[in-house]
């Protein structure tokens, strides 16, 4: 597996290549904080031991869609951080970037003693951020926003350089022999894909357009894929952001009559299978069960020992590059919902 990790100073970046609106208490159709979930965290906590001292209380809030299954593993890891640190973890999302911010205000008012946020789209939650800087609530920032987390004032960013990551992935469009691409931006707005595709055009050798689509709706996905790829037969090359998108892509170049190869960002278990049979060839792992494992650890070590990870720089959780030849080592850990 090739991994590619990065530091920024003083604005230059280096990479080297190696391998809605309740509190969130109440929150029904877009948090999962409690219930069967909440249950299972507390017998985690039991069955582990939990760590000693005051029980903390830490809200996540991302701009996570209906079920995108991503998020999962994000929470997964989150969850079994908070069993091991004594953390009440709560979870919610909402696409949009100002529902999003009443979330994160609904946690500021129920005086939380952590926040962790995505900044997909950073203007909407700035001031919202700010203002739980002001309440002394700690902040970190997950996935998307490494560029603007320290300066809304959060202590710490997990995720990967989706410049890099895109750079990588154009490299591996280069290899696999794709001319002709297109780039599926599956939330129109978020910095992060568009980062991705940027990133990806700089580094590969052929054309690349990006298309558009409503990744929250599969079918219309699947129609906007199908009717780019009827429309223009020259199209050899799909890179989608997101597993579940890069498998509705698959049946749509089936149905398009393509031979187009398809690759993507991020994994899940039906990935795998995917990529070991060459329907995927390839996919850029961010590792999303360490973006919620090590930010509610981080915010855990700020309260108890006043430590922040990553000396004033984001930390990177990806990307790492997974194909045919990878992909069966990390199966046990996807069967798990961990990968």
């Amino acid at each position: 597996m090739r991994r590619f990790h990065h530091q920024k100073r003083r604005g230059t970046l280096a990479a080297v290549a190696v391998t809605g609106l309740l509190a969130l208490g109440t929150l029904s159709a877009c948090s999962s904080s409690g219930g069967k979930e909440a249950e299972e965290q507390q017998s985690q906590a039991a069955a582990g031991g939990a760590a000693a001292g005051p029980r903390l209380k830490i809200a996540m809030i991302t701009h996570s869609g209906a079920g995108d299954t991503f998020w999962d593993i994000v929470q997964k890891g989150a969850r079994a951080a908070a069993a091991k640190d004594n953390v009440e973890f709560l979870y919610s999302a909402d696409p949009e970037g100002g529902k999003q911010a009443q979330l994160v205000q609904a946690a500021i008012d129920q005086k939380v003693d952590g926040i962790i946020v995505t900044l997909a789209k950073p203007d909407a939650l700035r001031d919202v951020v700010a203002r739980a800087v002001r309440a002394k609530i700690p902040v970190v920032t997950i996935n998307s926003g490494a560029e603007e987390s320290a300066e809304f004032g959060a202590l710490v960013h997990f995720g990967q350089d989706e410049t890099i990551a895109g750079r990588a992935a154009g490299e591996q469009l280069n290899k696999v022999g794709a001319k002709k691409a297109i780039c599926v931006i599956h939330e129109q707005g978020n910095v992060g894909l568009e980062a991705r595709c940027a990133g990806a055009q700089k580094t590969f050798a052929g054309q690349m357009e990006n298309l558009n689509v409503q990744g929250t709706n599969m079918p219309q996905v699947k129609s906007s894929v199908t009717a780019k790829l009827q429309a223009d037969k020259s199209v050899d090359g799909v890179l989608a952001l997101n597993a579940d998108v890069a498998l509705t892509t698959v049946d749509a170049a089936k149905d398009a009559g393509s031979g187009a190869k398809i690759a993507t960002f991020d994994m899940n278990k039906q990935l795998i299978a995917a990529l070991k049979d060459g329907r995927i060839q390839f996919a850029i792992d961010q590792q999303p069960y360490l973006q919620g494992y090590e930010a509610v650890d981080e915010l855990w070590l700020y309260k108890r020992n006043g430590n922040i990870l990553g000396g004033g720089q984001p930390v990177s959780t990806g990307p790492a590059i997974v194909d045919k030849n990878t992909a069966a080592s990390i199966e046990q850990f996807a069967d798990a919902g961990t990968r």
